[in-house]
């Protein structure tokens, strides 16, 4: 939820940012914000407890979509995305706390379009447009198709070698874009 996060933060402290890189935001349609979202559930299913990072780290090196990952990204994933619990760790991010972020980002409460125009910096979007296996629920960007219109000075632009995961994929190419801001 980072560029809806971010979005947010800039309309409400405008003064806190020159500009914005959205790296395919969770920013639905204005027409999707309607209720909550009935699939989460699966999400609080997960996996949350581990004997080490290094059992973590060994488990999603090859399954989608940690697959895809640039390998210290991985790596710093699982060495710090988890806290000691016991004779044990645990995700940092319980998964009912994430299942509860995802089951409500489309509520009515959650549509951020009157905050959007109200944004007059710069705005760059980045748009996944590699396709994932299907049965994942990232498998497709997230992003409105029309959210570059809804900002005031924004441009908008599909990144086809990624998916979703962009910073994860491609840790050097967003530094570039960052820079570029």
């Amino acid at each position: 939820m980072g560029g809806h996060s971010v979005t947010l933060s800039a309309a409400l402290r405008p003064a806190s940012f020159a500009s914005l890189l959205l790296l395919d935001p969770v920013i639905r349609s204005k027409n999707e914000y309607v209720g909550p979202w009935t699939q989460a559930q699966y999400v609080a299913k997960r996996r949350n407890r581990w004997t080490s990072p290094q059992e973590m780290y060994e488990r999603f090196e090859s399954r989608q979509p940690f697959d895809a990952w640039d390998r210290n990204v991985l790596r710093d994933y699982c060495d710090y995305g988890l806290l000691p619990d016991g004779a044990g760790f645990v995700l940092a991010c319980p998964p009912e706390i994430e299942a509860g972020i995802y089951e409500n980002s489309p509520a009515p409460e959650s549509n951020i379009y009157p905050e959007i125009e109200s944004i007059q910096i710069p705005v760059q979007i980045v748009r996944a447009g590699k396709k994932l296996d299907p049965a994942n629920f990232m498998a497709q960007s997230p992003t409105a198709p029309g959210l570059a219109a809804s900002f005031q000075r924004a441009t908008d632009f599909a990144d086809t070698d990624h998916s979703h995961f962009i910073p994860m994929e491609a840790p050097a190419l967003t530094a570039k874009w960052i820079a570029a801001l």
